[in-house]
């Protein structure tokens, strides 16, 4: 199966010869790199959030595979759903699924469904892919996409992760697909994102779902990340690290209703 772009030349551009240095100018060059368990990235249009999912990867050492974990703002398919077959394409080719990888976390979860529903029309993945395409060639990955917000839902699906890895014994990358506080201003954004933020460096889980859902954050992917900062923890991280942060207001200069981009790493 061949899983085709959704959103292509809306949120990133729609050919290679456009897309290719796009991605690569929201790159920097030079900085230490690190051989990272985990990372938390932006996935809105590249104009607003490419440029702190760029600090990001340009941190990191190559890995071996990845799991993308991005939440389902569609409404399709099922609560929690994984692809263990095919390629996704995008203007610069097409990206393998580790199909080994894949059938492994998906035998270890009790919630988790086989299901390409759930990602057809969804770009918190998708826009990911390119970057991952531009740093490291052939890297294969495995798409998960949750709209179960269930704490015992997410921690099913982290340790189902960090164990298929562990038996695995690859490098494998996780990446947390999220945007923070959507359509507030950039004032009270921060200052709510602050207390995701520093949930997610503390590596607490428990700590980022229950902070969320107390306060009310608009953070989409509260649920994928949480299920990244388990499988991370059980996979030895310790410390996480901030790395850039920004709102859409840089981009718009309308600093009275943004969307907030974090970008962080965890080791």
């Amino acid at each position: 199966m061949i899983r085709r772009a959704a959103v292509a030349d809306l949120f990133y551009a729609g050919s290679a010869r456009v897309l290719r240095p796009q991605v690569k100018d929201l790159i920097p060059e030079g900085g230490e790199k690190t051989a990272a368990v985990g990372v938390v990235v932006p996935h809105a249009g590249y104009i607003y959030s490419g440029a702190v999912a760029g600090a990001v990867y340009a941190r990191l050492d190559p890995p071996e595979s990845s799991v993308v974990l991005g939440p389902n703002h569609t409404g399709l398919g099922a609560a929690a759903a994984i692809m263990i077959s095919g390629t996704w394409e995008t203007p610069l080719g097409e990206a393998s699924i580790d199909t080994e990888l894949a059938r492994a976390i998906l035998d270890r979860s009790r919630v988790l469904e086989e299901d390409d529903r759930a990602h057809r029309k969804e770009h918190a993945i998708e826009v990911q892919l390119p970057f991952l395409q531009v740093l490291f060639p052939d890297l294969p990955f495995v798409p998960i996409s949750l709209m179960s917000h269930e704490y015992g839902a997410c921690r099913d699906v982290g340790q189902a992760v960090a164990e298929a890895i562990s038996a695995s014994r690859k490098q494998v990358l996780l990446i947390a697909s999220t945007d923070m506080s959507h359509y507030i201003s950039r004032e009270l954004a921060e200052r709510k994102d602050r207390m995701v933020i520093d949930a997610i460096l503390d590596l607490d889980p428990e700590r980022l779902h229950a902070t969320v859902l107390r306060e009310r954050i608009s953070m989409c992917g509260f649920h994928p990340t949480t299920a990244m900062l388990v499988a991370a923890k059980a996979l030895g991280a310790s410390r996480g690290e901030m790395v850039r942060y920004a709102t859409s207001g840089d981009v718009t200069k309308d600093y009275s209703s943004v969307v907030g981009y974090a970008g962080l790493i965890i080791r």
